[in-house]
């Protein structure tokens, strides 16, 4: 068995509500420095290693992600969080 990673993002011409009011509380709380935030989704699939990358960045983009309006990055990690 495998770890797998999914990170899925709006693209960034998509704007990000989320991520907006966390900008906004921060400013609010008066933490400076933090000049933009995005909020994703973040998956972790553990599978065999019968499944290939193709298969994992098809689970990604037809399942976990709308490609219309975001991106999604996949990571095979070892089991001590590595990636490899």
């Amino acid at each position: 068995m495998a770890r797998v990673v999914v990170d899925v993002m709006p693209k960034p011409e998509i704007l990000d509500p989320q991520g907006q009011a966390v900008a906004g509380a921060l400013a609010r709380l008066g933490i400076a420095g933090v000049g933009d935030v995005r909020q994703g989704k973040h998956f972790e699939l553990d599978v065999d290693d019968s499944v290939d990358d193709d298969t994992l960045h098809r689970i990604a983009g037809d399942l976990l992600a709308n490609p219309v309006i975001e991106d999604w990055v996949v990571t095979r990690v070892t089991r001590e969080g590595a990636a490899r």
